[in-house]
């Protein structure tokens, strides 16, 4: 599948968005709990996350050209981080909301009809999360899966409010709606800093995970059994992208020719280990102490 078909995850998030928002903006309005209001204002930014993943996917599926000869991945580090963004901008909005009914308590009106339509777009939201947390690991959408943990993290906000809203009609204590909501708006900071901090992260040029990096490093171990060594070893991450840079020393007394189809099986083999990856490989002699001034680029992480 292209990159550019993952599009097409978006948008199912945007009409997900779009009608949860309208459930749960009628279910505050049938009940006039402001859990359900923080829920609700939850859901218009997951419409605003939606709509800027849509258009980080799209920039993120651009072939490279002149300007950005490694093609534009890290597009999809803006989209993750805006999200995160703007779920710490709906927190601080929850918790005004919050503190506001905590001094001007109010009763929950219409309590079932309103539980009712929330249940119903809360799932929604798991089967649409559900759906893009797949889609991103599968493509490796860094967007694709901020946006469903994003939608996920809804659903047990959702869950929480409707277990406040149980809890006030069962009690008649109108004071555990909005302390809920000031839960639901801990709850969403979290997530937003998680979200901001993985996207800083990419953007910085992380190494690849461990397991990757020990893929690659098992790969080096076959071709060390046949006397050639690796060094300057370097790798980063541009959301879907792989990016490995290393050096090969091998006996002086080769061919050019015999270096190269050792590198070209080499590429082969890292190619077939990782996905996406791009490969720049540096050719030196065993025998020759320049060889050994470079060391110092080593990376493991």
């Amino acid at each position: 599948m292209s990159r550019s078909s993952l599009t097409r995850y978006a948008w199912l998030s945007i009409a997900a968005a779009v009608t949860t928002m309208s459930l749960k903006a009628t279910a505050y309005w049938l009940t006039g709990s402001v859990g359900l209001l923080s829920d609700a204002v939850e859901s218009v930014v997951n419409l605003i996350g939606a709509g800027i993943a849509l258009a980080m996917l799209t920039i993120a599926a651009r072939p490279a050209d002149d300007d950005h000869a490694f093609g534009h991945s890290k597009a999809e580090y803006f989209s993750s981080g805006a999200e995160g963004a703007l779920i710490l901008l709906a927190a601080i909005c929850i918790g005004a909301a919050s503190v506001n009914r905590l001094l001007h308590p109010q009763p929950i009106e219409q309590a079932g009809a309103g539980l009712a339509v929330s249940t119903v777009g809360s799932l929604i939201n798991f089967f649409v999360a559900r759906i893009l947390l797949r889609a991103g690991r599968v493509h490796n959408s860094i967007t694709l899966e901020a946006d469903a943990r994003h939608l996920m993290t809804d659903v047990w906000t959702s869950a929480g409010v409707i277990a406040g809203i149980i809890a006030v009609t069962l009690t008649g204590l109108q004071v555990l709606d909005p302390l809920i909501a000031v839960a639901v708006a801990v709850n969403i900071v979290w997530s937003g800093i998680l979200l901001i901090k993985r996207s800083t992260s990419g953007l910085m040029d992380s190494a690849l995970p461990p397991d990757e990096l020990a893929a690659v490093t098992r790969i080096f171990a076959r071709y060390e059994q046949q006397g050639v060594q690796f060094h300057a070893l370097r790798t980063r991450q541009a959301a879907s992208r792989r990016f490995v840079s290393v050096h090969v020393l091998v006996p002086g007394t080769w061919t050019v020719d015999a270096g190269h189809d050792l590198l070209e099986c080499l590429e082969a083999d890292i190619r077939a280990a990782l996905p996406e990856v791009t490969i720049t490989t540096h050719l030196e002699p065993l025998d020759d102490p320049a060889s050994q001034q470079d060391t110092e680029l080593d990376r493991q992480q």
